[in-house]
């Protein structure tokens, strides 16, 4: 039996009164939004895709919803894109139009875009007949940069969207009267599956900073680690925050005790999953040393091949999508028996995963296979370390060297010295870092995750300072690259 879609499940509370969204110029009820939703979606009807830049407004929301209810595509772009990259993703996808917030259209003509529409530029199109989507509409193509080469350009459909709502309206307690904080921003979708799971439960969905939303009594926070430190850091606190949710980024435990000191009610839980295979498992429990482990997701098959993780469920993507002339295909999604797999490696049991990083997160030091992920971890556990990150250099003597960056707690800085005696406590000699640099910020990709490249080649300048394997002292601080 198919799910309800996600503009249905919103259409529910199109009656209420009670708010919808609030952005940072004020507020709309349920019965503004849909109405919104309903002439922005007459304005689409017809269109195959539209291409939307969101910010934190309401008007992108109104926007998103409205294809959703369409049955078009939304190709979700974000404000990381370089100007060859979003040219890449239109000439492949070839959206009806590009609707943005009138801020970000000085960066879209910067990247090449010709006419782009403001969100309440639509409702005042002609309206026709809206069509009703079906399960296997294409619902959302997300971009992801492309290092070497062109983005990826990965598409769900409305039944793996409906699936994957089904898993969190099983999980959380979340309801009309309850205030959902999405509080980064709406080009990525972490924060906009937050915002849309909101709108489909009738809750009240926050856009504000973070410290406006838990002034306001916010219930469920969609976070990532840089946003609990800012509201560890704020000085403001909230005993009615339920739920925090997070990916499955590794956080310290030393931002975990941060957040809890200033959310004392909160639990805290970490999903893992990917773009491709959306939920696979959830963690509301304290990390187990090196290793991130999780309850698997009811209706998520999981299957160890060779160390790798293969994954099978209703929550899927369809594939990558690529054009070849006028012709249009996806490729390198489920094989058919309806598995995948993104890299991963890990093991199973008693329907608990545990992941053990992907197999680009090893090197090999003088024929010897040394993992970083256990090295982020050792450095994530000491005291005052609020990030880490690892990678491997290359050495002409041991083929590569592992290089650690840190983050350490302004207030109470930790020296070098230290993290390296208690590193000497806990790792093998070949995973001792032979950089170990503290930096103001960790390089990420825009969706994230730590950008390994560019922290390499921070590493690698710093250890052209004095001897190549001399270790970095105190007052060698090195800024990273802006993320």
């Amino acid at each position: 039996m198919t799910s309800e879609l996600l503009a249905a499940r919103i259409a529910r509370h199109s009656d209420s009164p009670e708010a919808a969204v609030v952005d940072a110029t004020g507020g709309i009820s349920y019965r503004e939004f849909w109405g919104a939703v309903e002439c922005t979606a007459g304005s689409l009807a017809g269109s195959s895709r539209i291409a939307v830049l969101p910010t934190s407004d309401i008007g992108s929301l109104v926007v998103v919803v409205a294809a959703m209810r369409a049955g078009v595509s939304v190709v979700l772009l974000h404000r990381h894109l370089l100007a060859r990259e979003f040219a890449d993703a239109m000439a492949v996808c070839r959206p009806s139009l590009i609707v943005a917030h009138p801020r970000q259209h000085g960066r879209l003509h910067g990247w090449g875009a010709g006419n782009v529409v403001a969100p309440d530029g639509l409702a005042l199109g002609p309206t026709e007949i809206i069509a009703t989507p079906t399960p296997k509409s294409e619902l959302l193509v997300g971009v992801t940069s492309g290092t070497t080469g062109p983005p990826k350009l990965f598409v769900r459909n409305q039944a793996s969207w409906a699936a994957t709502l089904d898993r969190s309206d099983a999980l959380f307690d979340l309801g009309p009267g309850d205030r959902v904080s999405a509080p980064g921003t709406l080009d990525h979708t972490h924060f906009l599956y937050g915002a849309l799971h909101g709108l489909t439960r009738g809750a009240t969905v926050d856009l504000r900073e973070p410290a406006a939303a838990l002034e306001d009594a916010a219930t469920h926070l969609y976070s990532v680690p840089t946003i609990a430190w800012d509201i560890a850091r704020s000085g403001v606190r909230s005993a009615s925050v339920r739920e925090v949710l997070s990916s499955a980024a590794r956080w310290a435990e030393s931002g975990r005790a941060a957040l809890a000191a200033v959310l004392p009610n909160a639990g805290l839980t970490h999903f893992y999953g990917a773009s491709e295979l959306s939920f696979v498992s959830y963690d509301r429990s304290e990390r187990d040393g090196a290793e991130i482990s999780g309850q698997v997701f009811d209706g998520v098959e999981i299957e160890i091949r060779d160390e790798l993780l293969y994954v099978r469920s209703d929550m899927l993507f369809d594939g990558y999508l690529s054009r070849v002339g006028d012709h249009m295909t996806l490729t390198n999604g489920p094989d058919n028996y309806g598995w995948m797999t993104v890299g991963d490696r890990g093991r199973v049991e008693d329907g608990r995963l545990t992941l053990r990083g992907r197999g680009s997160e090893t090197i090999v030091r003088a024929g010897l296979t040394v993992e970083l992920t256990p090295i982020e971890a050792a450095l994530l556990a000491v005291p005052g370390v609020l990030e880490a990150g690892v990678v491997g250099l290359p050495h002409d003597r041991t083929g590569e060297e592992p290089a650690a960056g840190v983050v350490v707690a302004q207030n109470d800085p930790i020296s070098v010295a230290r993290i390296r005696r208690h590193l000497r406590t806990v790792l093998p000699g070949p995973s001792l870092p032979v950089v170990l640099a503290v930096v103001d910020s960790l390089p990420r990709t825009p969706r994230g995750k730590l950008d390994r490249q560019a922290l390499a080649a921070t590493l690698a300048t710093v250890r052209t300072v004095g001897s190549p394997d001399a270790p970095v002292t105190t007052n060698q601080t090195v800024s990273a690259p802006p993320s």
